[in-house]
C-alpha cells in the first residue's frame, strides 16, 4: 500500500479525554476513531491489527479441534429467561423490540444462544464431544465507558463452548482451551500470567483468566510463588489475634465521628478493634455487612456469597438507615431489623467497639456470640498490602493488567435450565456438560500497545503488525530516490511482506514522525545515497539506522521479520 493513497488521518495531539497509552496512540496513530461514548470505528491499520488477532485466535480455535459459526448479535428474550439471566444481566444489556412488540438483545456473550442452538439437535453421546466458535461484534452497556476500546460498549470477542457428557470430558475440554490460550497469547507476543478468577455472572464451578500485564491494566492481580489470582478473586487470611477475657459492655459517648478513622482518632484505639457496617439494600431488602474496621468490603465476594448480581445491590440512604432502627455512621449489629452478615474474621475478634445505633453513641466491648449473631460469610475482603498468601508465610504481591482471556468450566448451569441433554450408552437421558472460553479481540488490540510502545509511538510485534516494513522515500519527488523506493517495495512484496511505501510529499521529519507513531516494525529509508543502491535500514524497536547495500537489504530483512 502506498501511503499517498492510505487514509491514514494522524493526529500530533491526543484528545483531551484519551486517558491511557493504548487510548491515545490508537487515536493519534489514525487506528480508531471514536463514534460515541465506548464506540470505535476502525480505520485501515486498526482494522488489519484487529483481523491479524483474529486469524491467530482462528487458527489456533481450529489446531484445538473447535469448529467456527456465525450467529446473529440479535438474542431473543426467551432464551435468557430460560436460564434466568434477564433480568440479573442488569442494565449493561442492550435491550430492544421489533414492530411485533417481541422483545431481544444485542447478545452481551452467548451461553444461552449456543446452548439453544445444539439441544434439539445434539441428542447422542456419540454427537460429544463438541467444540463450537464464533468472532463477533458484542454489546455491553457500559455505566463508564472508558480506556478506549479496553472498556468499550461494542467490542469483537471469540467466544467458545464446548459440550461434553460428563465432568470429567469438560475439564478435559477446559485443558484443551487452557493449552490453546496459551498458543494465542504466546503468539502474538504478550507477555500476560494465568489467575484463578471470579465467576460472576457466567456461573459454574471453576474460572482462569488471561491477564496481559500493564501498568495502566484496571485489573488487579495478586499473586506468589505457584499462586496468582483476581484480586476480587484472592483469599484472604485475616491475622489471628490472641485471646482475650470478654469485658462488660460500654456505651461511650462518641460525637461527630460517623468514619472508622474517626472513630478509631477520637476512642484512641486501633482500627481492627473498630467494626466496620457497611449498609445496602439488596433486591430492595435491608442488609448490613460487618467486617474489621482495618480492612475493605470486596463487593465481587459479596455479590457471589450473596447470589446476586451488582446492580442489585445498592447503599441505603439516610431515611433506609433509620428504618432498620439506626442512624447514618453509627450503625451497629445490636437491635436492628436487617439481614446480618460477618466476614469470619469478626468471629475471631475480641471486644469490639461497635455503633449504638443511635446519634454521637457508640458501644464498646461487644463480642460475637454473646452480644449479636448473624450469617458468617468466609472471606468477604479485600486483599491488600501485607496479606498472607494461605498455607504460606509469604506475602502477595501486587501487578496491573488487561484481562484479554477468559475461560469457565460451565457445568449443568445453562444445558439444565435450557433443556439440552443427550442419551447415553443405556439410552437414559443425561445433561450436557458444558465449558465457555473468550478472547477480547479488540481488547487484546489496546493491551498489545499497552505492552509496547514508547515516547514516539507503538511498536508492534511483527505477529499482528498492520504492515510489516515501511519505505521512507525522502524526496518524493526526486526520480532516482522513487525509483529505488519502488523496487525495493515491489520486491518485498513478491517475497510475501507487507509493506508500505510512504511516496508522499511531505517533510522527511513529518514522514519520520508518522513512522515511529503508526509503529511498523522494519524501516527502510530511501535518501540521498539511492544513485549508489545504499539506503538506511532500522528496526522500529531499536531506531538503529545503519547504512546497507541493496544485496544485503533482503537477507537482513528477512532475519529480523523471524525476529520481531
Amino acid at each position: 500500500m502506498k501511503l499517498s493513497k492510505l487514509y491514514m488521518p494522524t493526529l500530533r495531539e491526543a484528545p483531551q479525554d484519551a486517558e491511557i497509552a493504548s487510548h491515545k496512540l490508537l487515536l493519534r496513530g489514525a487506528f480508531i476513531r471514536k463514534s460515541a461514548s465506548g464506540i470505535y470505528s476502525y480505520l485501515p491499520l486498526g482494522y488489519r491489527v484487529v483481523r491479524k488477532i483474529e486469524n491467530i485466535v482462528r487458527e489456533e480455535m481450529d489446531r484445538a479441534g473447535s469448529q467456527e459459526i456465525l450467529m446473529s448479535a440479535i438474542q431473543p428474550k426467551e432464551i435468557w429467561e430460560a436460564s434466568g439471566r434477564w433480568d440479573r444481566f442488569g442494565p449493561e444489556m442492550f435491550k430492544l423490540k421489533d414492530r411485533h412488540e417481541r422483545e431481544f438483545c444485542l447478545g452481551p456473550t452467548a451461553e444461552e444462544y449456543f446452548t439453544t442452538l445444539i439441544k434439539d439437535e445434539v441428542k447422542s453421546y456419540k454427537q460429544l464431544p463438541l467444540n463450537l466458535y464464533q468472532i463477533q461484534t458484542k454489546y455491553r452497556d457500559e455505566k463508564r465507558p472508558r480506556f478506549g476500546v479496553n472498556r468499550a460498549r461494542e467490542f469483537s470477542m471469540k467466544d467458545a463452548y464446548s459440550f461434553d457428557i460428563d465432568p470429567e470430558g469438560m475439564k478435559k475440554s477446559y485443558q484443551e482451551m487452557y493449552d490453546a490460550y496459551e498458543k494465542i497469547f504466546d503468539r502474538i507476543g504478550l507477555e500476560y500470567v494465568v489467575v484463578e478468577g471470579d465467576n460472576g455472572a457466567m456461573g459454574g464451578n471453576q474460572s482462569h483468566e488471561f491477564i496481559a500485564l500493564a501498568d495502566t491494566g484496571e485489573g488487579v492481580i495478586a499473586y506468589g510463588t505457584g499462586y496468582a489470582a483476581t484480586a476480587e478473586k484472592a483469599k484472604v487470611v485475616y491475622p489471628e489475634v490472641p485471646d482475650e477475657e470478654a469485658r462488660e459492655l460500654e456505651e461511650v459517648h462518641t460525637p461527630n465521628t460517623k468514619t472508622i478513622e474517626e472513630v478509631s482518632s477520637y476512642l484512641g484505639e486501633e482500627k481492627s478493634r473498630c467494626l466496620k457496617a457497611v449498609d445496602f439494600m439488596v433486591q430492595e431488602k435491608p442488609v448490613v455487612v460487618f467486617i474489621p474496621g482495618d480492612r475493605e468490603i470486596n463487593m465481587a465476594k459479596l455479590e457471589g456469597y450473596l447470589g446476586v448480581p451488582e446492580h442489585e445491590i445498592e447503599a441505603m440512604n439516610d431515611e433506609q438507615i433509620k428504618s432498620i432502627g439506626s442512624v447514618q455512621g453509627f450503625t451497629g449489629p445490636m437491635g436492628i431489623d436487617a439481614r446480618l452478615i460477618f466476614d469470619s474474621s469478626v468471629a475471631r475478634l475480641h471486644n469490639l467497639i461497635v455503633g449504638a445505633n443511635k446519634e454521637d453513641y457508640h458501644i464498646k466491648n461487644a463480642n460475637y456470640g454473646r452480644d449479636f449473631e448473624g450469617e458468617i460469610a468466609e472471606d468477604l475482603l479485600e486483599v491488600k498490602e501485607g496479606d498472607l498468601i494461605e498455607g504460606t508465610n509469604e506475602e502477595y504481591k501486587f501487578r496491573r493488567g488487561v484481562e484479554v482471556g477468559n475461560i469457565f468450566q460451565l457445568g449443568t448451569k445453562y444445558s439444565e435450565s435450557i433443556g439440552a441433554t443427550y442419551l447415553d450408552q443405556n439410552g437414559k437421558e443425561q445433561i450436557i456438560w458444558m465449558g465457555s472460553y473468550g478472547v477480547g479481540v479488540t481488547r487484546t488490540v489496546a493491551a498489545v500497545v499497552e505492552q509496547f510502545n514508547d515516547d514516539d509511538g507503538i511498536i508492534w510485534p511483527i505477529s499482528v503488525a498492520p504492515y510489516h516494513v515501511i519505505i521512507t522515500v525522502m524526496k518524493a519527488n526526486d526520480e532516482t530516490q522513487m525509483a529505488l523506493g519502488e523496487e525495493i517495495y515491489n520486491e518485498l512484496i513478491s517475497k510475501g511482506y507487507e509493506v508500505l511505501l510512504d511516496d508522499r510529499n511531505e517533510r522527511p521529519g513529518v514522514k519520520f514522525k508518522d513512522r515511529d507513531l503508526i509503529g511498523i516494525p522494519l524501516r527502510i529509508t530511501v535518501g540521498k545515497k539511492a544513485d549508489e543502491k545504499i539506503v538506511e535500514y532500522s528496526t522500529r524497536r531499536e531506531k538503529n539506522n545503519v547504512e546497507i547495500e541493496l544485496g544485503e537489504l533482503y537477507s537482513k530483512i528477512e532475519v529480523d521479520f523471524k525476529n520481531n
